[in-house]
Order: structure tokens, then sequence, then C-alpha cells
């Protein structure tokens, strides 16, 4: 009897190249760290080197605590962060579920409209976008940046929820609705546990753009009282001149938060992208 041919992709061909990955993808993020700490000079002359007893400096750091309410910054960033991908994973989560679980006129239809989203990129409609947000007062507000960054998410959730529930047992499903559950509780506690490597990814792929954007920010919130991290970071970049030591402390405080996401969110996305490759 023949031995089943073994997959070439195996798992650990799959954490070694997500490993690889990763060490590149944070090259830049430890260059800004370590030029963060240095003088001026330091930056240019040596970029690449750690910082000295001669090169070490916080004048990047303390002009950041100076100028500007960093502070509340960060918390309207994280705001926004935070709601969008809850939006985001909620009513993505739900509408998957609806297209992977219920057969109805026009569900292949419904389920191309919404990944539509995917390849026409949002910010086509920015003046549109602007023009509905005066109409409706949510202009320098932070509820006008969680909608559009919701709407902005929701169609790659949709495609990539949509696949991982329909691997969902049928049985399982069944099975509950036979003790009595109702759709809403197969829905939560069913199904979306089974897909919290799915969530995460999506919840990655979806909080960085939305943490590091400006475009939006800088079109519909470019208020004080309403400015993102990345807004408020402008501050330090001129026509003419450029605090660098201001832009990369800035850039560096921005990046811990990312970075603590993505380490709680890591687990489940290697579980979420290798799933697929191996048997």
């Amino acid at each position: 009897m023949k031995k089943a041919r073994q997959n070439p992709l195996n798992s650990f061909a799959a954490h070694t190249a997500l490993i690889i990955w990763t060490v590149i993808a944070l090259f830049p993020v430890v260059v800004i760290l370590i030029n963060s700490f240095k003088t001026r000079k330091a930056i240019f002359r040596e970029p690449l080197a750690l910082p000295s007893s001669e090169s070490f400096s916080l004048i990047g750091y303390q002009t950041v605590m100076k100028q500007g309410d960093f502070f509340l910054y960060f918390q309207n960033s994280f705001i926004v962060t935070v709601a969008s991908l809850f939006f985001i994973l909620l009513f993505g989560a739900m509408a998957a579920f609806a297209l992977s679980e219920y057969r109805f006129k026009g569900n292949t239809l419904m389920g191309l409209y919404l990944a539509l989203g995917i390849m026409i990129p949002i910010r086509i409609g920015t003046v549109a976008i602007l023009e509905l947000m005066v109409q409706t007062g949510l202009v320098n507000t932070l509820t006008a940046l969680i909608l559009v960054y919701t709407a902005q998410g929701l169609p790659l959730a949709v495609f990539i929820l949509s696949e991982f529930m329909r691997q969902v047992s049928d049985d399982l499903k069944n099975a509950g609705r036979i003790d009595g559950m109702s759709e809403y509780a197969i829905f939560f506690k069913l199904v979306l546990p089974l897909v919290r490597p799915a969530m995460a990814t999506v919840a990655v792929f979806n909080m960085i753009p939305i943490w590091n954007d400006l475009w939006f920010p800088l079109i519909l919130a470019p208020g004080e009282e309403t400015k993102t991290l990345t807004l408020g970071s402008q501050v330090f970049i001129g026509q003419f001149v450029t605090d660098w030591n201001a832009v990369l402390s800035a850039l560096s405080l921005a990046i811990l938060p990312v970075l603590v996401l993505y380490v709680i969110f890591s687990r489940q996305l290697i579980r979420g992208i290798t799933s697929g490759a191996v048997k």
C-alpha cells in the first residue's frame, strides 16, 4: 500500500517563512526605534548604529511631549481603531454568516457586490464622503472616521470570513438548532469561536492601515480635538525644516500599540494563515 504523498508546504516550512517575513518587516521598525534615541547628527551619520554614550539623546521625546497634546492624539487614534475593528468584525462576520449559511436568490450577486470594495479604493469617493459628512454634521468628529474605516474594512472582512464559515460543520449547526438554539446563539456561541483565527487575521490586516492613515483624518477630522496620532505627528514636518528627532520619536510611540496588538493576535494570525496551507 502506497503512502500518501506528503504536502511539500508543511507546517514547519510555513512557520519558518512567516518568521523570516516578520524579521524583514520589523527591520524598518527597529531602525526607527534606535534612531529616535540619537542626536540629529548621529541619525544621518550612522543610521544603522546603536545609540552610544555620545549619540544618545531624548530631545525628540521631550519635543513630542511639549509640543501638541500627544496623549489626546493617542486617545483619538486608539478609540477610532478599536471601534472600527469592533464594527468591522461584528458586521463582517454577520454578513459572512448570512452569505455562507443561507441560500437565497441573489446570494452570489450579493457576495460579488460586497467584494467590489476590495478592488475599488474608498479614497476615490473622498469628495462625496466629505459632502455627506458636512450634510450630517459629522465633520471634525471621531464618528466620521469610524464610519469610513468600517466601510473600508467590511469588504475584505466579508470575503475572508465567508470562506472560513463555509468550512464550519453543518452537523454542528443543525445539532444546535435541534437543541433549540436560535440563529443568533448559533452564530455567537458555535460559529464565531471556530473562526477566531480568521477574525484575528482580519483584525491585523485592518488595524495597521487604520492606525497609520493620514488621508481621512486630514480631510474629515483636522480639528485639534479630533486629531489622530499620525496627523498630530505632521506638525514636526515643515516645508523647509523637519525635526527628525521629534518625527522619529512620535513614530516610535505610535508603533508600540500596533506591536502590542500584533503580539496579542499573532497566535491566531499564524493559525489563520497556515490553516489552508497544510492538511
